[in-house]
């Protein structure tokens, strides 16, 4: 038997706007768990940072909490574990890992109670070290999930590894079968079950893991295509804590740091987390000196006051991620986080000024220097080699698909244009209709 434990991970940043919450709410996390409670059969895992559940609570999406406790209460999904703000784990002190993780699991028992029982553990982007490890061990998780890229080797899925050092069990997610997914490469039943092939008449697991906004917000349609993959009889869904018990064989391994955005030319120049830490990124550097000074003027405090909270809630991951150029760029959100860690040194309590001079020169740097990469045209040439690359991982296999399987894909996206229509929800139907204006690319590079 081949079981399939997929993983979604759902977030938003502490300073998204309703705007963008209330629309990925309603294209994306609305949509899935309505999927996952109309199939009763379905089994997944999910992490929802606690930073989103206040957000849902905060522009009125109560709905979707209570679908999240019904599913938890009919035990078809579980929660993992993860932190709250979705920081960089790696780059933080272990005391701030174990703060950010408490911070989660008080706010998810706050919504949840007793349903919120985590077992195992999501760090935020993946982004994973032995560092990381060894705290996940120390507070009682019992697994980790990991990029397979972190294995030194290739990966067996008919076994559970434990790293060597922590003796933490290690799941690791698989690369190429994930991207296939998320990029809408197997959109249909068939397609799925062709990608599996041998598998299916052997014994092991396949193990995936996504974005939850891929389906529906990112890739319109795709919600209803991973609803049918989910009714598949061939290959029962399973939630990664019962792998441990499916599969009793253990393996010891010494892992690697990594991140699920990780690229093979990163791994040769050592450099894991570069679309957050890019020795060559001038932004990432300054960022990255804001970041510390945060951190190390705050815990110095006798008394940080507001500035604790603040803190915690301005080491998030996306501000990094979108000063990246690869190929992710916005100077808003560079500039948002760069003005939340800037505020925060402000908040303490009898901060020096020379503390104060060095916080505001490092913000106006960030600034400027991000104006001078959009104004020499740097963001441009970055982010076009970058695209290159993921599109050729992501679509490479769309040429070589079936042309009545594409059709099918085609076939549920309009199905759903309509529907949308119906309800005047034009924007949502321009989406629509620009997939299949992309799907249907394909069939002209064939001719």
């Amino acid at each position: 038997m081949l079981y399939w434990g997929n993983f979604l991970h759902f977030y938003q940043p502490p300073t998204q706007k309703k705007e963008w919450v209330d629309r990925i709410t309603k294209e994306s996390y609305r949509r899935v768990l309505e999927g996952f409670l109309a199939n009763p059969k379905a089994r997944i895992t999910l992490n929802i940072n606690g930073i989103l559940f206040d957000l849902w609570k905060k522009f009125g999406h109560e709905d979707v909490i209570e679908m999240v406790s019904k599913l938890l209460e009919r035990g078809q999904i579980e929660l993992t574990g993860s932190a709250k703000f979705h920081p960089l784990l790696p780059k933080l002190p272990a005391d701030e890992i174990k703060r950010q993780i408490e911070l989660n699991t008080q706010t998810l028992r706050e919504f949840l109670g007793d349903f919120y029982q985590p077992k195992g553990f999501f760090p935020p982007e993946m982004a994973y070290d032995i560092n990381v490890s060894k705290v996940i061990k120390e507070m009682g998780f019992s697994w980790i999930i990991a990029e397979e890229l972190s294995h030194p080797g290739k990966v067996s899925y008919d076994r559970i590894y434990q790293e060597k050092e922590t003796g933490m069990p290690t799941l690791f997610r698989e690369r190429e079968f994930s991207y296939k997914i998320l990029s809408g490469q197997l959109g249909t039943a068939k397609l799925f079950l062709e990608a599996l092939g041998d598998r299916l008449q052997g014994s092991g697991y396949l193990l995936t893991a996504m974005d939850g906004e891929t389906f529906g917000h990112h890739r319109p349609g795709m919600d209803k295509a991973l609803m049918e993959l989910l009714k598949l009889d061939e290959v029962p869904t399973i939630l990664l804590s019962d792998l441990l018990e499916k599969f009793p064989q253990v393996e010891v391994v010494e892992t690697n740091p990594s991140t699920w955005a990780l690229m093979e030319k990163d791994m040769e120049k050592q450099i894991p987390f570069a679309r957050w830490e890019d020795p060559g990124n001038e932004i990432h550097k300054l960022q990255w000196e804001l970041t510390d000074l945060a951190i190390k003027t705050v815990r110095e405090a006798k008394d940080p006051g507001k500035a604790r909270g603040m803190l915690d809630r301005s080491i998030h991951s996306d501000q990094y991620w979108w000063a990246s150029a690869r190929p992710w760029w916005s100077l808003e959100m560079i500039e948002r986080g760069a003005y939340e860690l800037k505020e925060t040194v402000l908040a303490v309590p009898g901060v020096s000024e020379e503390i104060k001079e060095k916080t505001q020169g490092l913000y106006f740097d960030i600034l400027t220097t991000g104006f001078e990469w959009q104004r020499t045209g740097k963001v441009e040439q970055l982010a076009s080699q970058e695209d290159e690359e993921i599109r050729m991982r992501t679509d490479a296999a769309f040429g070589d698909l079936p042309r009545e399987e594409i059709e099918k894909m085609i076939t549920h996206i309009k199905d759903e244009m309509e529907e949308v229509a119906k309800h005047q929800e034009y924007e949502r139907a321009a989406l629509l209709r620009d997939r299949i204006k992309e799907l249907k690319e394909y069939f002209e590079q064939e001719e």
